[in-house]
């Protein structure tokens, strides 16, 4: 915690244990550090604010492992409640929980298929998008909107444009599904993740074939709102958001299927929202 002004503890044993699959695009490293930096703090006295929280776990990312991560995925652990879902604006940032309406369900199909963001790719879409935004004139494509980029097209080099395609396109779907949430509206949510997902496909490129499967497969089962593939990409996992009228039955269809295409299973974990990072003490 160099540079935060905090203490660091002349020694102590700890112990990580978690259930999160590895390298499945779920966030699993964030967990790690959040759990980690609060345990840190309780055996050091020292106390920060949530927000502080999350950007002492993103730091870890960028200048440790070396990972040009932002903050969504330490902020949704700092900052995560049961039956609720975070927004983020990265700019703050600032963070807001949203309720999600009764039998909101999550599932998640993990491909075990390669998911490395340190490998280069991730850092690659990273400089590509920070190269769209200096052509667009803005400090963040989060500032840039749909009409500036139509009018910077033929100046930005193709992947720069492609990737800053879909990253405007998404903060806009992003506002929507915030809308969205607010009224209770789950299926438009669902829409929101599918056309995400195909935009990913399209213009982030950072999907594979195992991944488009299952959310093809996903969409017809009936209670699948949307489905798209999770956290950065490259393998990893496909999220399904569901109403309870999707149940094991349609999770062994998709998987069956699945089998049938690619020779393996992918792992199914079927889950709500809970809350974030907390101290459990002894007795509790």
């Amino acid at each position: 915690m160099s540079g935060a002004g905090l203490g660091v503890p002349a020694g102590f044993a700890f112990l990580a244990e978690s259930s999160v699959p590895v390298g499945a695009g779920l966030s699993s490293s964030a967990a790690v550090e959040l759990a980690s930096c609060l345990a840190f703090l309780e055996a050091t006295g020292g106390r920060v604010s949530r927000e502080t929280l999350a950007a002492l776990g993103r730091r870890a990312e960028n200048e440790f492992v070396g990972v040009p991560c932002g903050i969504l995925d330490q902020g949704v652990s700092a900052f995560g409640q049961r039956d609720h879902l975070v927004y983020i604006d990265c700019r703050g940032p600032r963070f807001e929980t949203l309720p999600l309406p009764p039998g909101s369900n999550f599932w998640v199909f993990n491909t075990h298929t390669r998911h490395a963001l340190a490998d280069g790719l991730y850092a690659e879409r990273h400089r590509e998008c920070a190269e769209a935004a200096r052509i667009l004139g803005v400090a963040l494509l989060a500032d840039a909107t749909p009409a500036m980029l139509s009018a910077a097209e033929t100046r930005l080099p193709r992947p720069a444009y492609k990737r800053a395609r879909h990253v405007i396109d998404e903060i806009g779907r992003v506002l929507r599904a915030a809308d969205a949430l607010r009224a209770g509206d789950l299926s438009a949510v669902g829409r929101l993740l599918l056309a995400s997902h195909r935009s990913s496909r399209t213009w982030f490129e950072n999907s594979n074939p195992q991944l488009d499967f299952l959310v093809d497969s996903l969409e017809p089962e009936k209670g699948v709102y949307g489905a798209r593939l999770t956290g950065g990409g490259f393998g990893g996992a496909v999220m399904a958001l569901t109403s309870d009228a999707f149940g094991e039955k349609g999770a062994g269809r998709v998987k069956e299927a699945y089998l049938a295409r690619f020779g393996t299973r992918p792992e199914i974990l079927h889950t709500l929202t809970g809350d974030g990072a907390s101290l459990v003490t002894s007795g509790t």
